[in-house]
């Protein structure tokens, strides 16, 4: 049906723009209160916006690159948050949120996201896929940071449910952000008496990571996971390994309360290993995520653009340490 009309719609319309409009503005009316009427009337806005001149779009450009509200209050907020202020800068953002209009919000036809890079996009498609038209958040509209910082604010202020809510509005943008999910990992460590909601978001979220300190909070979480199981062993061998990635004094303290419990954590980083993958948990990054990198790093070598090169180069580096790769590193640096 939503097929149909808009294909209709398309077909009447012709080379005067300025005619285009009155129709789809009559298009619009027509619509309005058909049970797809929402999809229709943001599909009819689309066609109007090519129906615009070059001159009339750099001047809504302009306009709307010039009102950044979501950018303005997370500029305002970040130095609290990084000075540990979290109380007043969810006061803050907490009188914004009050006002705040719903925005890119997924319907019968379209759902909207926002990846940070190529990769995200990949690890996307590869595991979760789109159910219907993707249309992507733009940059002057970090929808997605804003979920995130208010979901991270209102868990530091034990606000556990309203937390959730925000964190799983953020991962429904981005659904392979792993440091949405291991947000969503603190929550579950509290807020149920059961741990299944806690290992599946720290497994998603080992399974997307592509920074480091990611992989090692995840297999932290994972190794708190098996401390409740009573499974000392493999919880040693997970604070172990996560140290590989991060020498975190989380993991340390982790450790010292194991061996307090009887438990041995001097194993090596075979022992670990075998651990791990006796029990099914992936061994170091996703190697669907280090074989994307090299590509995508490959790619954009080859097409001289070193910066995205470089940025990609230094992503796998810091995933495998692997020496080729900082020599590809080192030669575009010399370049650039």
């Amino acid at each position: 049906m939503y097929d149909e009309i808009i294909k209709e719609i398309k077909v009447n319309l012709g080379q005067n723009n300025e005619l285009n409009r009155k129709y789809l503005s009559s298009q619009i009316e027509k619509y309005k209160d058909h049970p797809y009427g929402y999809e229709i009337i943001k599909e009819i806005s689309r066609m109007m916006w090519d129906c615009l001149s070059e001159e009339e779009k750099a001047q809504y450009i302009e306009i709307s690159e010039n009102e950044t509200p979501i950018i303005d209050v997370l500029e305002e907020i970040y130095p609290y948050i990084e000075n540990g202020e979290y109380e007043y800068a969810l006061n803050i953002l907490t009188g914004f949120m009050d006002t705040f209009p719903p925005m890119f919000e997924d319907d019968k036809v379209s759902e909207y996201h926002y990846f940070t890079n190529p990769l995200e996009e990949e690890i996307f498609n590869r595991y979760i896929g789109a159910k219907k038209v993707v249309r992507y958040i733009p940059d002057n509209q970090p929808l997605l940071d804003l979920y995130y910082a208010y979901g991270f604010l209102l868990l530091e202020s034990k606000k556990l449910d309203e937390s959730e809510e925000y964190l799983k509005k953020a991962l429904k943008i981005n659904p392979i952000s792993s440091r949405i999910l291991l947000e969503l990992c603190e929550i579950y460590k509290i807020k149920t008496p059961s741990f299944n909601k806690f290992f599946m978001y720290a497994t998603q979220a080992l399974e997307y990571a592509y920074y480091p300190h990611d992989i090692a909070r995840s297999y932290r979480n994972l190794g708190y996971f098996y401390i409740e199981e009573n499974d000392l062993k493999t919880a040693a061998g997970l604070f172990n390994y996560s140290m590989k990635y991060e020498l975190s004094p989380l993991a340390y303290n982790e450790l010292q309360y194991i061996k307090s419990k009887g438990g041995d954590i001097d194993l090596t980083r075979e022992e670990c290993e075998s651990i791990l993958k006796s029990k099914n948990i992936q061994v170091d990054a996703n190697p669907f995520i280090t074989e994307t990198l090299e590509k995508l790093a490959n790619h954009y070598d080859s097409e001289h653009l070193f910066h995205q090169a470089l940025y990609f180069y230094e992503l796998l580096f810091d995933l495998t340490n692997d020496m080729a790769v900082l020599e590809k590193m080192e030669n575009i640096q010399r370049i650039i």
